[in-house]
């Protein structure tokens, strides 16, 4: 039965994935995908389903628990941002050479013009490197209607299937009308296993069939009612996934005849490519990200023909796109509808008032100041606010766990004192390899594990490491005199001083474990606790 529902384009593809016979949800919670996971936390229908749906440890434990419930006969739903795609890289490309048994659609959300990302990559590239099929989706309707479809393409062909958003996308509401669900298949696990060791011989015949598939993917695209062709009499026009939005509003308000393809599903559909360009005279590519379809199409028409985008600088070259930069490559004047405010100042993130990273960064402001050449290694999550004023206190921030390994690689070449400071969900996540190396080398570093008690950066989920980092310190082989635990508040920082100062004079590994449970978390917290006693 059709329903209606209002929903942000991740919650469209958690209840599209739901109503697709979904058995478990692996995910890290990272912007713009968190939302995907916590939908099917909470939704009434997936707990009554006991679909799995617990935050993992890292996208690489997501994506390898997610094979492995492909291997047993059930239909995986991997999420991550688009720099979680570098953390599972391994088994996600490898994925492709083992192929799958239940369906398995891996959802990489990017973040053009880096609203809460270190970069703008386009996880679009991914989906070319392994080979295989990658959804798109235009608008939230598409969001949740395509999850049926990549599953069931999943099967078909036995192999992973991407899907990839935009962050516009996935923080947008929409209207979306939903259809009936789908039983989850039957535990069916692997009876022929022998493709799923990829030991060298077994692994060059996966790669070869992988191959052979690419004539069948590629018909797929092209049949795709995701892909569609109206052809006009002017400009060729390519637009991909939320760019069709902004191609068809600009459009709208002009009278311009276009041949218009609209692409959603890769890879590029080379058959409706060829039948645009046989009926225009250059053609414009529209994609938020990087020009993959852009280059892909230079490749179909031929050197020769006249293609432009982002690579030609038609549109811009970063950032993501608008209805007025697209509008602007369509040569359609009009009054620009999001000019900034001249008189609106920048407001730049910044700490919670009374968070606990606050007087750990106070603290070894205090501290550091005495040393000439003190360096400072910092990581991926809500203490990374520390590089801002008013404490100014990190020399880098590089990638998730980069703080320890930077850190012991700058001690390594004579940097004295050198500080790491990582987040707890961080340092579940890679921090503790980097730990170890330090550990086997007794590297000269003093490292902050920042623990608030929950993955605060993304909403306050769960945090894999909670009330075990001692006893993962120790299990690496910290020397117990210098596994340390302070509580960062005011009222103690005569005493944090005072430790950060010994384990800085030691010369080995050390690892102080400041611990206060974020204000964001205790005050929902305290509010759920209130709202349950009235009732």
């Amino acid at each position: 039965m059709e329903n209606k529902r209002l929903l942000l384009g991740d919650e469209a593809i958690a209840l599209g994935a739901i109503h697709a016979g979904l058995s478990g949800v692996y995910a890290y919670p990272g912007t713009p995908s968190t939302e995907i996971t916590e939908f099917i936390q909470e939704d009434g229908s997936a707990k009554g389903l006991n679909i799995r749906s617990r935050w993992c440890t890292n996208e690489k434990t997501a994506m390898e628990a997610a094979l492995g419930m492909s291997f047993a006969g059930k239909r995986a739903l991997v999420c991550m941002k688009h720099v979680g795609m570098n953390v599972c890289a391994d088994a996600f490309v490898n994925s492709a050479i083992t192929g799958v048994n239940g369906g398995l659609v891996v959802i990489a959300a990017d973040d053009p013009s880096m609203h809460s990302s270190q970069n703008e990559q386009d996880s679009r590239h991914y989906g070319k490197f392994a080979m295989i099929p990658v959804f798109e989706p235009s608008n939230q309707q598409e969001c949740y209607e395509m999850m049926k479809e990549a599953f069931s393409l999943s099967e078909e062909l036995k192999l992973p299937v991407m899907m990839r958003v935009v962050t516009r996308l996935a923080h947008s509401r929409s209207v979306v009308v939903t259809g009936e669900s789908l039983p989850q298949n039957p535990l069916n696990a692997e009876h022929n296993p022998q493709h799923w060791v990829l030991l060298p011989g077994i692994a060059r015949r996966q790669y070869s069939s992988l191959i052979e598939k690419q004539g069948r993917i590629a018909a797929f695209s092209d049949s795709s009612r995701f892909n569609s062709l109206k052809q006009g009499r002017g400009e060729g026009i390519i637009a991909c996934g939320i760019g069709y939005n902004y191609v068809m509003e600009a459009l709208s308000h002009s009278g311009k005849d276009v041949s218009l393809l609209k692409v959603s599903q890769y890879p590029v559909p080379a058959e409706k490519v060829k039948e645009m360009a046989a009926c225009c005279s250059s053609i414009l590519v529209v994609e938020d990200g990087q020009p993959v379809v852009e280059q892909d199409v230079k490749g179909i028409v031929g050197g020769n023909f006249k293609v432009e985008g982002r690579l030609t600088g038609r549109l811009p070259r970063t950032g993501e796109l608008t209805p007025d930069s697209v509008a602007a490559a369509l040569g359609i004047n009009g009054e620009i509808t999001y000019s900034k405010a001249e008189n609106v100042a920048a407001r730049p993130p910044q700490l919670c008032n009374g968070c606990g990273h606050r007087d750990v960064y106070t603290a070894l402001g205090k501290i550091l100041s005495e040393y000439k050449d003190a360096r400072v290694f910092g990581d991926i999550g809500c203490y990374t606010l520390g590089a801002l004023p008013p404490f100014k206190a990190l020399d880098s921030c590089v990638d998730m766990g980069a703080s320890i390994t930077m850190a012991k690689g700058a001690a390594d070449a004579g940097v004295f004192p050198s500080v790491a400071i990582i987040g707890d969900s961080t340092f579940t996540h890679s921090g503790m390899t980097g730990l170890l190396d330090a550990v086997n080398d007794n590297a000269n570093i003093t490292i902050v594990i920042s623990d608030n008690l929950t993955t605060g950066m993304t909403g306050g989920q769960d945090s894999a490491g909670t009330n075990k980092f001692e006893a993962i310190c120790l299990g690496l082989g910290v020397d117990p005199a210098h596994v340390r635990v302070v509580v960062p508040t005011p009222a103690n920082m005569e005493g944090i001083v005072a430790t950060i100062r010994e384990e800085i004079e030691y010369k080995g590994v050390s690892v102080i474990i400041p611990r206060r449970e974020c204000m964001k978390t205790l005050n929902r917290r305290l509010r759920k606790a209130r709202a349950e006693k009235r009732s």
